[in-house]
């Protein structure tokens, strides 16, 4: 159960005084989730981006102008709007040094009148102008008694805003929310509290929330780094207790005479690379081992990852065991159950695929091979965690595209047999600090070479004014026997985003192509998407538009050109999955980056790393230090974590800390027994890792 001491943090927003309902929903459709509302600890988490410098100036004379001014001065005239005219209230205030004139629109004379009367001494801060060589303040931000000096922040925090929430509201009820923060008891190794000179977690959250400069506000802080190692500790235990808990179910040795991996590498058509053999020797040492294996294998767009996972489960089947090829999305388990099932036969393996949209008789006799343990492989989506699926000896699991399945799926998966091995497979290079954050459970293969054969793919960057030379251009290329990709960034015409919709784009390429345009969308029903697919690869459509929903796998040889819509509106990662669906096929192929100017620095500079580089690892690199690690693997949805204070490309350090700690804490401390290990309970809640507080009492 989550410790008392954090209650008051996880109540929900409108226990704050001054958020009634409908605030509090405004809060809810902010910063809560799908499953709950917003609560005080999402409204602590939610840290400035910067500040204003309230800082007053000695008088008027001293007052910046063109930026915030903070300066006391007396009121000595007002000059109301001549009758009948539309023009402002104006109020005139001094000091010894000079005169700002105060501007009102739609003013209440009475009230102004009333609080600001001739002679009154004030302390004003806003924006200060000069307007027709006068210093002028429209709407003064901040209007004080100067007894209330005290009151306002030398440096006041400026908080990201949603509609309907204005800036002082929800620095208010932050400022209210952070109140709440108890003092905590220590989870950090006092060694480490003492080297890095970290505050207290309570008085971290308050030296967040009350920022001594500009840059502490940015988060540049011993403050910050503080709460952000909390946050990448609570991660790596997590992480650590998972491991132990998956690799303390005795495992179970399967090991077989090799005769049905000989089969597959003879019938194959190419020569195994240096990487492959090395990775499909390391799972099968961890296949033989009476632990479980939990191994990721990491291998840039076309490394040939499916081969290797191919060998794993032949190796099973050898045993007489069964194994299971997980994929994110439908077309990629048929894709998957397509291009293996010519192998698997000509091995004698029996492969059968299991999707949501199998049905009736056919779905019957899968399920039913299944149990009995006539089917060797089963390759399917997240329908084969479902409960009525049953195996007759699973011994492994393979996961494809891991950043689609949480933890709690890899536990799941995990419970479907008797101590079955894991093998995840992502394309997406991941930077070594992210590999330590995603997959610090994991042992790691990497294959860095890409099979023999492979042609580099030419990219280049065309401005969209150009678009009618590259409708031009792929009317040449598939005249010539090519087929393309044309990939836009969402499906139908936004009211907010000014961006080309493949809806309107298939319209407006099957006006100049007719039916040699083919349509792809995440909208589409299952059986559409399938029939799309199918067309293209036939060679029946000759010109694919499509979302992001080929990103992942799906795999054309003839395919040798790709455009790619907005490609500013792309992250790195994303473009380069996506190029990786050309260059499969002996034709050379060419990548058009079709942008919408002017651009942005990061924009650009990702373009530029596209047109340079194919080498997926450098790109994941630049991705990160681009645009920090929130979606690093395409999309934030991708089920990473969604770091709320660390960021890994700048704690990389704290990082190899944390899982050090997190790896000897566990241990010396299996059961978190001790008092730092009941603290250590305490922030794996206040993170909300507390699926690792699960397997603790699991045992």
């Amino acid at each position: 159960m989550r410790p008392s001491i954090l209650d008051p943090l996880f109540a929900p927003a409108t226990t704050l005084a001054g958020v009634g309902p409908k605030l509090g929903k405004v809060l809810d459709r902010f910063l809560g989730s799908e499953a709950q509302g917003a609560r005080a600890i999402d409204l602590i988490f939610h840290l400035p981006t910067g500040a204003i410098d309230r800082r007053p100036s000695p008088s008027i004379a001293e007052a910046p102008i063109g930026d915030i001014a903070t300066f006391t001065a007396r009121v000595t005239e007002h000059r109301p709007a001549p009758a009948g005219k539309k023009a402002p209230y104006r109020i005139l205030v001094e000091d010894e040094s000079g005169d700002v004139t105060l501007v009102f629109f739609h003013a209440d004379s009475r009230h102004l009148g009333l609080s600001l009367p001739v002679g009154a001494v004030r302390l004003f801060s806003g924006k200060l102008e000069l307007w027709d060589g006068m210093r002028q303040m429209v709407h003064p931000e901040r209007i004080l008694d100067p007894k209330l000096a005290g009151t306002l922040p030398a440096f006041e925090p400026v908080y990201p805003l949603t509609e309907g929430i204005g800036p002082r509201v929800m620095a208010r009820i932050v400022q209210a929310a952070a109140e709440r923060c108890p003092e905590m008891p220590e989870w950090q190794d006092p060694a480490f509290l003492a080297k890095n000179d970290f505050p207290a977690f309570r008085q971290a959250i308050e030296a967040l929330h009350h920022p001594a400069d500009r840059k502490a506000a940015e988060g540049d802080t011993v403050a910050r780094r503080r709460v952000g190692y909390d946050e990448l500790l609570a991660s790596q235990i997590a992480l650590a207790l998972v491991r132990r808990q998956q690799k303390k179910v005795a495992g179970r040795a399967t090991s077989g005479d090799g005769g049905v991996r000989y089969r597959i590498q003879s019938a194959l058509p190419f020569e195994l690379t240096e990487g492959q053999r090395k990775a499909i020797a390391d799972i099968h040492a961890d296949m033989a081992k009476p632990e479980r294996m939990l191994r990721l294998l990491q291998g840039d767009v076309g490394s040939g990852k499916t081969v290797v996972a191919l060998m794993a489960m032949a190796a099973a089947a050898e045993a007489g065991r069964q194994s299971v090829l997980m994929a994110p999305t439908e077309i990629l388990a048929r894709q998957h159950a397509e291009r293996l099932a010519p192998l698997a036969q000509q091995a004698g393996l029996k492969l059968a695929l299991l999707t949501g949209r199998e049905k009736g008789a056919g779905r019957r006799q899968v399920l039913e091979g299944l149990a009995d343990g006539s089917i060797d492989i089963a390759v399917g989506t997240h329908a084969l965690f479902q409960e009525g699926v049953a195996f007759r000896d699973l011994a492994l699991a393979v996961v494809d595209e891991q950043h689609r399945f949480g933890v709690h799926q890899r536990l799941l998966l995990g419970s479907k047999g008797e101590a079955v091995d894991v093998l995840v497979m992502t394309a997406t290079p991941i930077p070594r600090t992210l590999s330590l954050t995603w997959f610090g459970d994991m042992d790691i293969s990497i294959l860095s070479e890409k099979p023999a054969g492979r042609k580099p793919i030419v990219t280049r960057a065309v401005s969209s004014e150009r678009y009618d030379e590259v409708v031009g251009a792929i009317g040449r290329a598939i005249e010539g026997g090519a087929q393309a990709y044309w990939v836009c960034p969402l499906v139908q015409e936004s009211d907010t985003l000014d961006v080309a919709a493949a809806q309107e784009r298939y319209e407006a390429l099957r006006e100049i192509f007719g039916d040699k345009v083919g349509l792809l969308h995440g909208q589409m029903p299952g059986r559409d998407k399938d029939a799309a697919m199918a067309a293209f690869v036939a060679g029946q459509t000759r010109i694919l538009v499509s979302t992001t929903v080929i990103e992942v796998g799906v795999d054309v040889p003839n395919a040798s050109v790709m455009v790619i819509e907005h490609a500013e509106r792309f992250g790195l990662a994303q473009l380069h999955q996506l190029r990786g669906r050309i260059g499969r096929g002996q034709a050379a192929s060419t990548c058009l980056l079709l942008y919408k100017g002017p651009l942005g620095p990061v924009a650009e500079a990702r373009l530029t790393i596209m047109r340079e580089t194919e080498d997926g690892f450098r790109i994941a690199e630049e991705d990160l230090r681009l645009r920090g690690e929130g979606e690093v693997l395409g999309t934030k949805q991708s089920g990473s974590p969604d770091w709320r204070i660390a960021r890994p490309e700048i704690d990389g350090d704290l990082l190899v800390a944390a899982r050090d700690d997190a790896r000897l804490m566990i241990e010396r401390d299996p059961h978190l027994e001790t008092p730092r290990g009941q603290a250590v309970r305490a922030l794996l809640y206040l993170f909300e890792r507390d699926v690792a507080i699960r397997l603790l009492r699991a045992g």
